[in-house]
């Protein structure tokens, strides 16, 4: 069992998250599940293989602290991770930058910002000594311009992050691979958009990039849902 490779995925309680650590366990990894509220992925935990398996642990990406006890717990529970998928975020609400709730953006920029700076920093460790691989959940939004979209400027800091950071890792072993998804159907909407793609499409995405062999480093993949017949 302990040859068997670790993912850590943040934001693992639903939507992108709970897909790829279904898709994940499928492949034979070992899975750390990071969320919020711990008790929402006790059910993903049982499902997937139980605590031999699947450790689940209470982190708020905004938290440095809770970073630092998130890989701690990791690497206490299986000595080592393979790959870190930093996919915890938070959508935005209407109003563009005339009228948007600033405690709204405050929250989102932390989250999507901030925390995924620090997951990159508390996992960056294990991963040079693994050898293993980064994956940030972007957006097509952070390719295109929004107009009044302060979501759409935290996943172009997102992509930056991404281009930084694979340059400092050149030369480590360590690949960086940015997933850029268009509308996802996930509990960010309280409908379902009316064509969008599915959580289990992006995991797709993820676990094509991590199947590829350690001499090819997949640097981003951006999905988006096949347009609708006129």
């Amino acid at each position: 069992m302990t040859d068997q490779p670790v993912m850590l995925i943040t934001g693992a309680s639903s939507g992108i998250g709970a897909e790829t650590a279904r898709a994940a366990a499928r492949q034979g990894y070992r899975l750390v599940l990071a969320a919020r509220s711990e008790d929402k992925l006790k059910g993903l935990q049982q499902a997937l293989g139980g605590t031999d398996s699947v450790l689940t642990v209470q982190c708020d990406v905004q938290n440095a602290e809770d970073q630092k006890r998130m890989v701690e717990q990791a690497l206490k529970a299986f000595g080592r991770i393979d790959a870190v998928f930093a996919n915890a975020g938070r959508g935005g609400e209407p109003g563009g930058f005339s009228k948007a709730d600033p405690d709204v953006w405050k929250d989102m920029i932390l989250t999507n910002v901030l925390g995924v700076g620090l997951t990159i920093q508390h996992c960056l460790p294990a991963l040079r000594e693994s050898k293993g691989h980064l994956l940030l959940t972007g957006s097509a939004a952070g390719r295109v311009t929004i107009p009044g979209s302060m979501y759409s400027a935290t996943k172009w800091a997102v992509s930056a992050i991404g281009y930084g950071v694979r340059e400092e890792l050149r030369g480590s072993g360590v690949r960086v691979t940015l997933i850029e998804p268009g509308m996802v159907d996930t509990p960010f909407f309280d409908e379902p958009p009316a064509h969008a793609l599915k959580p289990e499409d992006i995991a797709n995405a993820v676990m094509y990039a991590v199947a590829q062999p350690a001499h090819v480093d997949v640097n981003e993949i951006l999905v988006r849902p096949t347009p609708a017949a006129e």
